[in-house]
């Protein structure tokens, strides 16, 4: 997790992401709420016992969207970690030796692998923003858009050895989701999905594949996915306990019915982070950049 220190409305990236908006109040009063949102999400991990690496920028360099580390660098248990192309200038700030560094202090690197040179051909792939892994089952789901372009997305993925499911998925007003984990998120028994959004057509394979890797679909609506229902992520503590991070908008929007089925094996977690919601428009499951990297013998 990256601390939002200094976090604020980004104007390139609302280009194409409707869930961003201006508030009445100053910039500075946006990132104090939004310190204060990330702290809370920070400690409700915690206190649930998932480890937490958390790291703060200290260069004053911008990077409003800071908040969200899954959109450019994803980490694998064989050590590698990759570094994304990004669409937005105002993004690619956010790779920093100093994120790398404190991974370094924990975690074993077998090496890094830089994808960004695709950004010089308008090329983008905006990692776990762009794709949904399930781990478990080695497949990986994305839509296709500006910041995930397909053919990216399928060579990436089969070389890592899974499966892709690529589709195309549209708001109400019929313009494309920017990123896949706002309309879907694959758990381990539980794939929460707003199949409306999916192309009528490709429909029927996106739902087969869930349920051939055991999946219980819970379908949700526009309005649903609006609330940030669909950015949702599952995490384990020590004890291999686990949790469904979600943020209290997308908490109070799923019925009483989907939160029994998303709760049946997996405690339900909500965090109110309607800032950083509103001003970067993303929700709890960009905030977490999940860490599959070997852990250095005697690391903390």
């Amino acid at each position: 997790m990256i601390e939002p220190n200094t976090f604020g409305f980004d104007e390139q990236t609302a280009k194409d992401n409707k869930f961003q908006h201006h508030l009445n109040e100053s910039a500075a009063k946006a990132r104090a709420e939004a310190m204060a949102e990330w702290h809370t999400l920070f400690a409700a991990l915690r206190e649930f016992g998932v480890d937490v690496v958390a790291h703060t920028e200290s260069d004053g360099v911008p990077r409003p969207n800071g908040v969200y580390p899954n959109n450019w660098i994803s980490m694998w248990p064989d050590g590698r970690v990759f570094l994304y192309p990004m669409a937005t200038e105002s993004r690619r700030v956010e790779r920093t030796r100093g994120v790398l560094k404190a991974l370094r202090e924990r975690f074993e690197i077998s090496g890094v692998e830089d994808l960004t040179a695709a950004e010089d051909k308008g090329r983008f792939l905006e990692s776990t923003g762009a794709m949904v892994f399930d781990h478990g089952n080695k497949v990986a789901y994305a839509c296709e858009s500006v910041r995930c372009d397909g053919k990216l997305f399928e060579r990436h993925v089969l070389e890592l050895g899974y499966e892709p499911v690529l589709f195309q998925a549209f708001d109400e007003h019929g313009t494309p989701i920017y990123h896949t984990n706002v309309m879907m998120g694959v758990q381990s028994t539980t794939a929460v999905v707003c199949l409306e959004a999916v192309r009528a057509a490709q429909r029927r394979e996106l739902v087969a594949s869930l349920e051939r890797t055991g999946h219980e679909v819970v379908d949700i609506t526009f309005a649903q996915l609006d609330a940030y229902c669909g950015n949702v992520i599952e995490l384990a503590n020590g004890s291999g306990e686990r949790c469904l991070l979600l943020s209290k908008s997308a908490y109070d929007a799923f019925t009483p019915a989907q939160r029994k089925v998303l709760g049946r094996d997996k405690t339900l977690l909500p965090v109110a982070v309607p800032t950083i919601q509103a001003v970067g428009g993303g929700s709890v499951r960009c905030m977490v950049a999940e860490v599959f990297l070997p852990a250095l013998v005697g690391a903390r």
